[in-house]
């Protein structure tokens, strides 16, 4: 048993910057951050491109930021959350550039603000081709030397401490009585459960990335803080609107994540070909290369299905390569260390599970659905990205998210009641699992039958046909979850499912196509 003020879930930006708040103003109070692998591994790591804001007032403005937001989100945003994020963005970005990141600069001295797709102004700060890698490091430096912060890796967290587990009372979704005590964690590294009570709790796992077949997310991305949240009854929803990034790196033999090809480099003037070397952008949008990214996926799609290939090209051969180098050296030296010289050769890219749009619903505060859960980055649904999520909003959408959450609990801290008394883990009954192929199988089943049928394009048959395997494979992983032990691989099999289950509902509900939504029987 662990007693802690704040347990926060996930060590990316959103779970980092929320603990750093919180240490500073309750001095005296603990913060207890779990990570289910190391505490730098996390979708911030892998986020190439950087942090979008309005900085540049002589040729940039908020309205336009905005309008470049809204335009993306396809008619789901709320006008009024867009307007707070890039408003509070500038603030934000000052206290990440506090804790030590370092941005890109030009020789005088001011920030190095590049181009996007879905963008009409240069307005994305960087680290060259790795910003999430710099932002990680500087937090985590930061935290180091915080002596009421203590990290514990490898602990899986299970499932929310709430009425059920404490009262044995069965909850029901959008009830208002439900309140989180903390969580039950795998301690990954003996296969124990332990029980941590927690006053606030912040949620701030990531995405879901891994439940495709190809993905840019890291191995992590199983979904798992919304696959928690579904089973405590908290409110979830959007979840079918999943991005797929344009270009990843297409591979032989396929690794994951799959290596990203980042949006900026087509904002530096990269342009996309097909396998005879034929420009095709300007048949899907006037923007060609520098469409959001919904477009420029399903351009790639359509083009792959078409001709039958497997991947088209991203040439970047006319571009000034000492400049292009020195703004993307890690792209550079990945395809280099695959034979392809960006000089002279072309860089074969296919889309990737990338982003999820929706996930939990949280106020502008970060609260969900149930008392003293609190919600941030990717795993929530704040109503910023709507259908389709402008590149780089989304580390900035944690930064203002993990500032209001702690706002808010600055005010409400001292009203807070006592955690109560909590149950432990009990796994009597269980086995340990010698048959590590039972969920390998499910896990690769599960991953083919979304990148199958509930991928870029979707159709009602495909989606029927999701529905009733993902059902078979749940009727026969419900008893086995029950009798078998917990490891990290039975976790995430059982998180991915559920992911899969929820992604493939809501797109069945979904009655129009918006943004990363497209369903070809409603056109």
């Amino acid at each position: 048993m662990l007693k802690t003020d704040f347990l926060v879930i996930g060590s990316g930006i959103a779970g980092l910057s929320f603990a750093l708040l919180v240490s500073q103003h309750f001095r005296d109070k603990s913060v207890l951050i779990i990570t289910k692998s190391t505490k730098s591994e996390s979708n911030t790591k892998y986020a190439q491109g950087g942090i979008a804001t309005v900085l540049n007032k002589r040729t940039d403005s908020f309205d336009q930021h905005i309008a470049d937001t809204l335009k993306a989100g396809d008619g789901l945003c709320d006008p009024e959350v867009v307007k707070m994020v890039v408003e509070e963005g500038p603030k934000r970005l000052r206290k990440l550039i506090d804790w030590g990141v370092q941005f890109d600069q030009n020789p005088d001295g001011k920030f190095n603000l590049v181009l996007e797709g879905g963008h009409s102004q240069h307005r994305i700060l960087h680290h060259k081709d790795i910003t999430g890698y710099e932002i990680e490091r500087a937090l985590l430096s930061t935290v180091k030397k915080k002596d009421n912060i203590q990290i514990i890796e490898n602990h899986f967290a299970i499932d929310f401490l709430t009425e059920h587990q404490v009262e044995k009372r069965k909850l029901s979704s959008g009830e208002k009585s439900i309140n989180c005590f903390g969580a039950y964690a795998l301690d990954i590294n003996n296969d124990q459960v332990i029980t941590i009570g927690a006053k606030v709790t912040m949620l701030a796992t990531g995405g879901s990335g891994q439940v495709y077949r190809n993905t840019t997310n890291p191995q992590i991305a199983t979904g798992d803080g919304v696959a928690m949240a579904y089973r405590a009854k908290v409110k979830i929803s959007e979840v079918e609107l999943i991005q797929f990034h344009p270009t990843s790196l297409f591979q032989e033999p396929k690794g994951s994540p799959s290596f990203l090809i980042s949006e900026a480099v087509r904002g530096f003037g990269a342009i996309l070909r097909d396998r005879r070397g034929n420009r095709f952008m300007h048949k899907y949008d006037s923007r060609e290369e520098l469409a959001s990214r919904d477009i420029v996926t399903r351009a790639i799609d359509t083009e792959l299905k078409a001709s039958g290939d497997q991947y088209v090209y991203l040439d970047c051969t006319h571009l000034d390569y000492g400049d292009f180098m020195c703004h993307f050296p890690n792209i550079t030296e990945k395809c280099s260390s695959l034979g392809i010289d960006v000089r002279k050769d072309y860089i074969p890219v296919v889309p990737a599970a990338h982003y999820i749009c929706g996930g939990i619903n949280i106020d502008k505060n970060g609260l969900t659905s149930i008392k003293q859960l609190y919600t941030c980055g990717e795993c929530s649904r704040t109503g910023l990205h709507g259908a389709n999520r402008l590149a780089s909003n989304s580390l900035l959408e944690a930064l203002v998210y993990s500032y209001n959450s702690y706002v808010a609990i600055k005010e409400s801290f001292q009203y807070i009641p006592e955690t109560p008394p909590l149950p432990e883990w009990d796994d009597s009954g269980t086995q340990i699992n010698r048959e590590e192929i039972l969920i390998t199988h499910d896990r690769q089943q599960v991953s083919d039958i979304m990148s199958d049928y509930v991928g870029i394009v979707r159709s009602n048959e495909r989606l029927a046909r999701a529905a009733n395997r993902l059902d078979n494979i749940y009727q026969e992983n419900k008893k086995f979850f029950k009798k078998t032990r917990l490891t990290r691989s039975l976790c995430e099999l059982q998180n991915l499912i559920t992911m899969a289950y929820l992604i493939t509902r809501f797109s069945i509900e979904r009655k129009e196509n918006k943004g990363s939504f497209f369903n070809k029987d409603l056109t």
